[in-house]
């Protein structure tokens, strides 16, 4: 007997789905079902592969309720650019819950992974951020940058945005686009300690392993969700951060003790809190989150197989009904 796989490029992904508050949605389902306990979602299998200047992420989870479960596998391989290719590239593969059964393969080359990342700091912005905010700023140039404060906006609409990068050209090519995308004003800073300094909502979206962002310069009233740091030695925020902010709250914890800022926190001595709260958790209201306008709040996002399960998901049902992809009888 055969069955259906659907197979999606991400040109034809690119056509069916976007970066809206329905993906936001979907992925803050997803860490809903996290703080509930009944998610099996193993720990990511991460492969560093230094000979090659490269690395290998394999990220996927169970989700009860969901009618699929996702494997997503994510290759970076960074001289890739010396031959004419992107560094980065990989795919999702969507099986049926009910009979383990392929159900489709996602040729997204990490848009999908772009996009669900982006939605995961909607959500923490959502929960997290004052909930007026006038000014947004983003440490960092490259796609993520774009998406972050994309979705940032769906959230908190905020009116002027704040850009700083260690290139000015790339930061000044990020600024314009967003300018462009948002319709808000949108200016480049010379200075990062300014952009926090004049920020209510600030995302990190670096591959720094030297913090970017210094504990003197939270102040009252700031927000901030830290993305880049998803391998071992990446750390985008002052450990000393962690310890002086009102709230700190993980995506995972076991998986920011491994990859995230709580593990340079705990490495500095600067963490001596026990176990943070959950994004999860803080969602469904079983751990506090933000008490007051004045509170400094942090959020860790590290990346989960739940988000994977949850956007592949998402398209999966979008793609009902759509002429997108090929379809083969395996």
């Amino acid at each position: 007997m055969t069955h259906d796989i659907k197979i999606v490029t991400e040109a034809e992904l690119r056509g069916v789905v976007g970066l809206d508050l329905d993906a936001v949605d979907v992925v803050e389902r997803a860490f809903t079902a996290l703080a509930g306990g009944d998610v099996v979602m193993p720990p990511i299998l991460s492969m560093d592969l230094p000979a090659a200047n490269g690395e290998v992420d394999v990220k996927t989870a169970y989700i009860p309720g969901f009618d699929g479960f996702a494997i997503k596998v994510s290759p970076g391989f960074f001289d890739n650019p010396k031959l004419g290719l992107p560094s980065l590239n990989g795919l999702m593969i969507l099986f049926s819950a009910k009979t383990g059964m392929v159900q489709a393969l996602f040729l997204d080359n990490g848009y999908l992974t772009d996009l669900r990342t982006a939605a995961a700091g909607a959500v923490a912005a959502r929960h997290l951020a004052p909930e007026v905010v006038d000014t947004a700023g983003v440490i960092g140039t490259g796609v993520q940058a774009r998406l972050q404060m994309k979705a940032a906006h769906l959230v908190r609409p905020f009116k002027t945005l704040l850009v700083w990068g260690r290139d000015a050209a790339k930061a000044q090519a990020c600024a314009d686009d967003l300018a462009a995308d948002l319709g808000v004003d949108v200016r480049v800073m010379d200075d990062p300690s300014k952009l926090v300094s004049l920020s209510q909502l600030v995302v990190t979206t670096t591959p720094a392993r030297e913090p970017v962002l210094k504990a003197e310069w939270l102040h009252k009233g700031l927000h901030i969700t830290a993305m880049g740091s998803d391998q071992d030695g990446k750390n985008e925020i002052d450990p000393r951060a962690l310890a002086v902010a009102d709230l700190y709250v993980a995506d995972r914890v076991s998986q920011t003790e491994l990859l995230g800022e709580l593990r340079s926190a705990k490495q500095a001595g600067q963490w001596m809190h026990g176990l943070p709260a959950e994004l999860g958790n803080v969602i469904t209201g079983d751990a506090p989150g933000r008490r007051s306008e004045d509170d400094i709040t942090i959020a860790d996002l590290t990346g989960t197989g739940a988000q994977d399960t949850a956007i592949a998901s998402h398209v999966f049902a979008m793609l009902k009904g759509s002429d997108a992809g090929t379809v083969i009888h395996a």
